[in-house]
């Protein structure tokens, strides 16, 4: 089955960058989506940005031209590219998917998560 393996979660100071990767492996049939989520303390969990199979992206209006989702389909990686962050970022973030075996069950997959600090 698959498994998600975050990375790159860092304290960071307002205004700087970061750069998540969440790493894809196992065996699956069809990956029907890709997306991020974060999640407060005592919040639920929220999607950040999200990708189809066909490569659209959507993204929360909280983080629209801030973070950018993309996927290096030859290393199965997905990235979560965020700049410009600000303290009100500050959560765990989490990889998740949306994916099918090859008997069309459909499965949801998450990752353990990887914290992102930033401080003003």
């Amino acid at each position: 089955q698959l498994q998600l393996a975050e990375s790159g979660g860092a304290s960071v100071h307002a205004g700087g960058s970061l750069r998540l990767s969440c790493a894809l492996s196992g065996v699956f049939f069809r990956l029907e989506t890709l997306a991020w989520y974060r999640q407060f303390p005592g919040n639920q969990r929220d999607v950040v940005a999200s990708m189809n199979t066909e490569g659209q992206t959507t993204y929360a209006d909280s983080v629209k031209g801030r973070f950018t989702i993309s996927r290096d389909t030859s290393k199965n990686i997905l990235y979560l590219d965020m700049a410009d962050l600000k303290a009100d970022d500050t959560a765990v973030y989490y990889c998740q998917s949306l994916w099918r075996r090859s008997d069309n069950y459909l499965f949801n997959a998450w990752g353990q998560g990887t914290q992102v600090t930033v401080s003003s």
